[in-house]
């Protein structure tokens, strides 16, 4: 029997020919990610080195990335102490992978681990952030893990006892019409099979819809494919791949292409015809609680959220843009647009999409992810809804348990925010 996309690269990662379903592997990981929460990484690694005599010190400072963003710029002194010892952690390590509260590198990690072209087909990659699935985008095998194993994963450069997933293959036919976007298929596929429909299984994705996807909306796909319970979502590498880490990541050494041999074996089929999708939203209080926007137009809405980790990124912003370009924001509705980085902030700068975005009367705030989770820049009051093109909906995503929060895609976050009320953007 052949093997999926994902049982190549743990083969590859623990030297074997072959694994199989359910076994248990210790693969040696090729780049670990953390944000803001390598202080708590910092302190269980320090545990395993006491009464060792040894000095804590990384297995290989090359393959750690940190990335300062849920929470910048600091928004109290805890956090403003606990970067500062981040900061010293990462010098005395000598971790150069490391991107601080700055205009000219920072951002959300995820998008800074693609744009930086750190992240590479065939990879496997740990981050301790649930949204790590990100980067099967590039067909790299990513998943999130806890503080404490990733504090023996920059010990010993291995994660501990992994069983190989098993995988469920999703086949996109046809193509999306306008205004329908990677969004709406990821939306749209969390609905179909539930918030707890990929539970501890790779989700691998195939189909025309899919080959002409660009990366950015492979990066989108694969970010909620956690919502649905997935360990990974996956996009087998092929030539958009090489397209993107080539000419927008700078990547030019060799990339190897992992395919999934024709007779892989998988948990699942399911079949998706993306010529038949509409625009999708997820509506109050979990993410698979999903309905065609048809369905939902007319509910009032207070804030609108563009941006994150998840719909962030150029093409993002500039759908939105020309949405409300040359129109205005509805009174008493809240648009903020964040961008995924600094590097697409700029380009958003120089293209215009910003300007038409504020001339509209949306603003603009710094990369980061303080909104998405309801610690920083957006918090709702009491029984307001939000629009948002981010990732979670649950009580108290953005802030406040008493609040809504609905998903949907940049068209229709935009759109929204014209009319002040859900709205179809077609």
């Amino acid at each position: 029997m052949g093997m999926t996309v994902v049982q190549k690269i743990l083969a590859r990662a623990t030297g074997r020919a072959t694994v199989a379903v359910g076994d248990i592997v210790e693969p040696k990981v090729d780049l670990a990610m953390s944000h803001e929460n390598a202080a708590l990484v910092m302190n269980q690694f320090a545990e395993i080195f006491k009464g060792t005599n040894l000095p804590p010190k990384i297995w290989d400072p090359t393959k750690i990335a940190i990335i300062f963003d849920h929470r910048v710029p600091a928004e109290s002194a805890k956090t403003a102490t606990n970067q500062k010892k981040i900061r010293e952690f990462v010098a005395a390590q000598g971790i150069t992978r490391f991107h601080d509260v700055r205009g000219d590198e920072g951002g959300i990690c995820h998008q800074i681990l693609a744009e930086t072209g750190y992240d590479r087909p065939g990879q496997l990659i740990v981050g301790t952030d649930s949204h790590t699935t990100s980067h099967g985008a590039v067909g790299a095998f990513a998943f999130g893990i806890g503080a404490t194993e990733m504090a023996a994963v920059w010990s010993l450069g291995t994660v501990l006892n992994v069983e190989v997933p098993a995988t469920i293959k999703v086949v996109v036919k046809g193509t999306m019409p306008r205004h329908v976007l990677p969004k709406d298929l990821i939306l749209n596929l969390i609905g179909a099979i539930s918030a707890e429909g990929a539970n501890f299984k790779v989700i691998e994705f195939h189909g025309p819809a899919i080959e002409s996807m660009s990366t950015s909306g492979r990066l989108t796909i694969c970010n909620m494919a956690v919502e649905a319970g997935a360990t990974s979502g996956i996009v087998p590498a092929d030539q958009e791949t090489v397209r993107y880490l080539r000419d927008e990541a700078g990547v030019s050494t060799p990339l190897d292409l992992v395919q999934p041999d024709p007779d892989a074996e998988y948990a699942r089929v399911v079949e998706i015809d993306a010529s038949a999708l509409s625009p999708q939203v997820a509506c109050p209080h979990t993410v698979d609680n999903v309905k065609p926007v048809g369905e939902v137009e007319g509910v009032a809405v207070n804030q609108i959220v563009v941006g994150s980790c998840t719909n962030g990124r150029l093409d993002d912003i500039e759908v939105a843009a020309a949405i409300v370009k040359g129109k205005h924001v509805a009174r008493g509705v809240r648009m903020l647009v964040f961008p995924a980085s600094w590097r697409i902030y700029k380009e958003a700068l120089r293209r215009g999409h910003l300007m038409d975005l504020v001339e509209a009367g949306a603003v603009i705030m710094n990369p980061g992810c303080g909104c998405c989770l309801g610690v920083h820049q957006g918090a709702l009051g009491d029984k307001e809804v939000s629009l948002s093109t981010t990732n979670r909906n649950f009580k108290g995503r953005q802030g406040n348990p008493n609040a809504d929060v609905y998903l949907c895609s940049p068209a229709v976050a935009a759109a929204s925010a014209l009319t002040g009320v859900i709205t179809d953007p077609r």
